[in-house]
């Protein structure tokens, strides 16, 4: 099952992305805050360069393919651009909240989906649950990737057991 780290500006230095070298596969640099999110990527890219974790991008799949990251994680209104992005050899992650958006993904070309969210999370809505999970896995033939409200061993359990490709979070990979 792989791990996604969820990172933004407020834990934005080398020790803490030398830190997730062996807890994360695939790190995410979101922040959907900061102005000049375009060099805070850049720099990203570069203090992660010697960790072998893969990185991601946010939004902008023009900027990850110029910067050599290893792929894009599209939000929930981005499915118009998973063919542009594959189309610069990205590996493409998309946000979604429904079977359906799954399914659309899925017939787009996406190689994962984030699907959120599972557990009780702040300000996200109401939570899916393992149940909801558990029938996307079997449902659909694409990565699935777990998000919302995984902040311990518990939730990875749960996640693990609904045979989901990974899982996504932010809290559970905060120092």
């Amino acid at each position: 099952m792989i791990k996604y780290a969820i990172i933004d500006s407020s834990i934005f230095n080398k020790t803490y992305f030398k830190s997730l070298q062996n807890r994360a596969d695939f790190v995410l640099f979101r922040d959907k805050l900061i102005k000049d999110y375009d060099s805070l990527a850049k720099e990203f890219i570069e203090a992660s360069k010697e960790f072998s974790y893969k990185k991601m991008l946010h939004q902008n799949y023009n900027l990850a393919k110029s910067l050599n990251a290893f792929g894009v994680h599209l939000t929930s209104t981005q499915f118009s651009d998973i063919k542009r992005a594959k189309e610069l050899g990205l590996f493409v992650v998309i946000s979604t909240h429904s079977f359906s958006q799954i399914e659309l993904a899925k017939k787009l070309g996406a190689n994962a989906v984030t699907f959120s969210p599972i557990f009780k999370t702040p300000n996200k809505g109401k939570p899916k649950g393992v149940e909801v999970l558990k029938e996307a896995v079997k449902q659909f033939d694409i990565k699935i990737i777990a998000l919302g409200g995984i902040v311990s061993d518990k939730e990875i359990e749960q996640v693990k057991d609904a045979k989901a490709w990974g899982f996504a979070s932010i809290r559970y990979f905060a120092l």
